[in-house]
């Protein structure tokens, strides 16, 4: 998998990445990384950008002048969050020295770095999907018309029925993964888009890794415009009117 790093890119074993999947996030992506690197831990921060044509990979790159921990891969085209995220996976497996945890997050900050070292701190703990949740208690969303939560909670009361257990967010995209559950589950992800989501959790269910909560404060992007498309959206629910009739 071609990957881009930056100059002098440590060889040593990070503790944690961070992978961010981008298109259209040039008004985010810096400021995103500079707080990331603000973090007290080992990090590895991987850009998995779709080609987007505001220049955001061209703004990641030139952080690497500055911090050695920073990889950008740039896709042809874009392909879906799902498939970002198994690139992310992959790439990290490829590593001779892979990182001990995975985190998945967004690049419009609706995810708060500041929450990050507090879901690998549950992942110390012997947990292998650790979920920044939204609607566990403690959990805050901000930023959300009425009807867009109720649409989001009926998609996750679905989605933790269609699992079989009891996980009230079920679509955050906030996430820490183990290595050893990357390990094992990568071969049985084929989701393309936001339907992984429900997909790492269906596998880590049935192949009985440990997976836990966490309450998070999620905030609706302040800047740039969202890239949901209406594709996806409709690919979600197909996902999850199929899985519904299965249960």
């Amino acid at each position: 998998m071609d990957y881009e790093t930056g100059k002098g890119s440590r060889e040593c074993r990070p503790t944690v990445a961070v992978l961010l999947p981008t298109y259209c996030e040039a008004e985010n992506i810096e400021s995103l990384i500079r707080e990331l690197q603000k973090l007290e831990l080992d990090l590895l921060i991987v850009v998995i950008d779709d080609s987007s044509p505001d220049g955001t990979a061209s703004r990641a790159r030139k952080l690497q002048g500055d911090f050695d921990n920073i990889v950008v891969h740039v896709r042809p085209t874009k392909l879906g969050l799902g498939t970002a995220i198994t690139d992310g996976f992959r790439l990290m497996l490829s590593l001779k020295n892979p990182p001990n945890y995975v985190i998945t997050m967004d690049a419009d900050y609706s995810h708060d770095p500041k929450d990050i070292p507090g879901l690998v701190n549950v992942a110390r703990e012997n947990y292998d999907l650790v979920i920044g949740s939204r609607y566990c208690r403690g959990g805050i969303i901000v930023g959300w018309s009425y009807v867009r939560r109720l649409i989001s909670q009926i998609a996750n009361f679905v989605a933790s029925a269609m699992v079989g257990m009891h996980i009230r967010d079920c679509t955050s995209g906030l996430r820490c993964y183990s290595l050893r559950y990357i390990q094992n589950v990568i071969r049985f992800l084929h989701s393309q888009t936001y339907e992984i989501q429900i997909e790492t959790l269906k596998q880590a269910w049935a192949q009985g890794f440990k997976i836990r909560e966490l309450p998070v404060t999620f905030t609706n992007r302040k800047r740039g415009k969202s890239k949901l498309t209406l594709d996806e959206i409709r690919a979600f629910l197909v996902y999850i009117l199929k899985a519904a009739c299965k249960i």
